[in-house]
């Protein structure tokens, strides 16, 4: 194996600019290729980052033999054809979220990556934020003892016009879904981490402003399978975005933060104060404004992962987690029952 990580981007919208500063900001890797079907998109990222090669097709890119590894930027509804057939050609992947929006397309890419040998992260930067390192240790260090209440409040802001930009936007063949699924998986991603696996879930969806058919506002109510509940809500429909807050109760203790840091650190038997974290940089309003440091960090993970032979940090069976709980609350709204997830 060389010693740089030769890495193509497929997908030149959004989210691209952040991978590609995340791939050509690593010593040990070099952006080698961007894909997209609007070759513009890919010539204009190329220039800005000296990429020598671009392609409007990326099974083209994908062809290559000096690439390792690709990260996948493309609409939700197209990340199981590009990551499976990635894996086909023997390139390690790293998905950005959802990492696709249908069970069988999850299991699908999941299957096909393992049976190529190749790794599969995702892209779930919050996992990677100080604040949810450090409550995650203190959940699995006991300090709030048997956990009762786990809960995720993302409210944010989306423009019509941002739903207007592409096509894809706020529909249920590509996009998969709205505020939950685009915007809101992960924050839920990020409980489902913090407080475990959950059981099953009773919710509310709907269109309550934008004119999409999906959902701009969702409220849903969960059992973890520790036995604990929670509140998950879910929008693009308030004016201004809120800072994303989780709480997370248990018997012996509670923790509050959101993107500024931690609101609250009390414990029963001790009086420590809530450490000092770095504020995260928040895209509530407007999702240029993303913070790039996770993509940083899930990339050098996954250079890592393929050099020690080992998972990337967060695994297609991770990444998937999020999705199939989205999925199950999306089918209590139509149905107007409790909903066991993964079923």
């Amino acid at each position: 194996m060389n010693d740089i990580m030769r890495f193509g981007i497929i997908g030149g919208g959004v989210i691209a600019p952040s991978h590609a500063k995340a791939i050509t900001g690593n010593t040990q890797a070099e952006l080698t290729a961007i894909a997209d079907v609007a070759v513009e998109k890919a010539d204009k990222l190329a220039a800005e980052y000296g990429v020598p090669h671009v392609y409007s097709d990326y099974e083209e890119l994908l062809k290559r033999d000096d690439i390792d590894a690709v990260t996948v930027a493309v609409p939700s509804g197209y990340h199981a054809e590009v990551v499976i057939a990635a894996a086909e050609a023997g390139k390690h992947v790293l998905c950005e979220k959802p990492i696709d929006i249908t069970s069988d397309s999850m299991t699908r890419m999941i299957a096909a990556c393992r049976k190529a040998g190749v790794k599969l992260g995702c892209v779930f930067q919050r996992r990677l934020t100080e604040a949810s390192i450090v409550a995650k240790k203190a959940v699995d260090d006991g300090k709030l003892g048997r956990l009762v209440l786990g809960d995720a409040y993302q409210k944010s802001y989306r423009s019509p016009q941002y739903y207007q930009s592409a096509g894809w936007r706020g529909t249920w063949a590509i996009d998969g879904g709205g505020a939950l699924m685009n915007q809101g998986v992960h924050g839920i991603d990020l409980i489902q981490w913090l407080m475990g696996d959950v059981h099953s879930v009773f919710a509310y969806c709907s269109a309550l402003v934008r004119e999409i058919e999906v959902e701009d506002t969702a409220v849903a109510v969960v059992k973890y399978k520790n036995g604990a509940f929670g509140v998950l809500q879910g929008t693009t429909s308030v004016y201004p975005g809120q800072d994303t807050r989780f709480e997370l109760h248990g018997e012996k203790g509670t923790i509050i933060f959101d993107d500024s840091g931690f609101k609250q650190w009390k414990f029963a038997d001790s009086d420590e104060e809530a450490p000092k974290v770095a504020p995260r940089v928040s895209a509530k309003n407007d999702p240029l404004q993303i913070a790039n440091d996770g993509h940083y960090l899930l990339v050098d993970d996954l250079i890592r992962a393929i050099r020690e032979n080992r998972d990337p940090l967060i695994s297609g069976e991770e990444g998937r987690k999020s999705v199939d709980l989205i999925l199950a609350i999306y089918e209590s709204a139509r149905t107007g029952k409790e909903v066991t997830v993964g079923k």
